[in-house]
């Protein structure tokens, strides 16, 4: 049982969040008992200012408690928070993944990154299952995007073992896991690094093949040129796979995408995903796209417009183009502010008219969810639903019948 004392404060991906819950176990394996871990992100401007602002509300709300700062964040900039006051003790990416690390009173522990070659360890709670767990397979990044850079906060592309990860997750659904989330820098890059060089399509077989008792296993986001036809084919046939995938698709234009150093075009992004609705009609996808890369013009922006509803998306993530130190993409010419802003609050626009229409589609009908606590719950292909606070217990599988939604979540009862 993890110490309530030490409590985790994350920002950005999935696989912060599973890394947040592992620092907290190895800092009380270390001996902390009050602490307060920061699990930064660098993926934008505003997800630094957002990890400084955490990092002093900490230190207002548990004056006495140790504040620890950790992810990318911190690892591509540790003199920047080690010179904050609030701060006690600054971790990198591969340190925080490491006992010793902890036991540190103040100062920073942060290595060369680029020089990590081996996957971290698989938590070692898994007897412990929660209603939806974690595992990450992989980590790093091999790629260049020009936009993007962590790659030089999570260091060359590694990945878990087959053997591990499936045991691993063996064990999770033998103890009751409803859920297991696959989750990575760079997903589909798994096993590049590994010996006879298996695809990700691979171990998804076999943890379905070696965890029988497994319920559900959900994919985190996947790069869509990278998708291998073994894993395609269990994703559209697997009824244990979840219907849901959210693919890094950044932009709508061919141009632009090749400026952002992307691996596949337009075309190919919406014949996969035209593929995998026929195949599998329940899947509900999503996506990421950035608004405002430098260079787009008005027409290039309309491309990305359209292809939420060429590609049929539920769920779409907007992130307003936000040039980081180094990246090719902070040298290019940029889009004025306002084009920014404007083009985001376009596409975001857009994004909510594709969930009502996906939202829309489920009124009428019910569905098992399951409830992740204070009155909510995910459907299968990733659908948010609204209960009454009390009505069920988190990690608890509940059919739910739904009248209605308010734009963001379908109103679900009893079924």
């Amino acid at each position: 049982m993890l110490d309530p004392n030490i409590t985790a404060v994350t920002f950005g991906c999935r696989l912060n969040a599973a890394e947040s819950e592992a620092a907290r176990a190895y800092a009380q394996a270390a001996g902390v008992r009050d602490a307060v871990i920061v699990n930064t992100c660098a993926v934008t401007g505003e997800a630094v200012r957002q990890a400084r602002q955490a990092i002093r509300r900490a230190r207002r709300d548990r004056p006495t408690a140790r504040i620890i700062v950790t992810g990318c964040a911190a690892q591509l900039d540790p003199a920047r928070f080690q010179a904050m006051p609030e701060v006690d003790l600054v971790l990198g990416n591969a340190e925080k993944t490491r006992i010793d690390s902890f036991r540190a009173a103040r100062g920073a522990e942060v290595g060369d990154i680029m020089a990590v070659r081996a996957a971290a360890p698989l938590a070692a709670d898994a007897a412990q299952p929660r209603q939806r767990a974690i595992v990450p397979v992989q980590n790093g990044c091999d790629h260049r995007c020009t936009f993007c850079i962590i790659p030089h906060a999570r260091g060359p592309s590694r990945s878990s073992p087959a053997e591990a990860v499936a045991a691993h997750i063996r064990l999770l659904a033998d103890a009751g896991a409803p859920e297991v989330v696959l989750t990575g820098v760079d997903l589909t890059s798994w096993g590049e690094d590994l010996p006879g060089r298996p695809r990700l399509g691979d171990l998804v077989a076999q943890i379905l093949n070696e965890a029988p008792a497994l319920p559900r296993l959900r994919l985190s986001s996947l790069d869509a040129l990278e998708i291998d036809p073994t894993l395609f084919d269990l994703i559209v046939t697997e009824p244990r796979i979840a219907p849901h995938l959210h693919l890094s698709l950044q932009h709508g234009d061919d141009m632009i995408l090749k400026r952002m150093k992307r691996r596949h075009s337009r075309a190919e992004a919406i014949d996969l995903c035209v593929r995998l609705k026929a195949a599998r009609p329940e899947i509900a996808l999503g996506a990421d796209l950035i608004a405002g890369f430098p260079t787009e013009t008005d027409a290039q922006h309309e491309h990305s417009l359209s292809l939420i509803a060429a590609c049929d998306l539920a769920f779409v993530h907007v992130f307003p183009f936000s040039p980081r130190p180094t990246t090719p993409a902070a040298r290019m010419p940029q889009c004025a502010p306002d084009v920014i802003k404007s083009r985001a609050a376009a596409l975001r626009e857009a994004a909510r008219a594709a969930l009502h229409k996906h939202l829309d589609a489920w009124v009428g009908r019910s569905a098992e969810a399951l409830v992740e606590g204070g009155g909510f719950a995910r459907l299968a292909d990733f659908t948010g639903a609204r209960l009454a606070p009390d009505a069920a217990p988190r990690g608890a599988k509940a059919h739910l019948a739904f009248a209605g939604h308010d734009g963001e979540a379908l109103i679900g009862s009893f079924a």
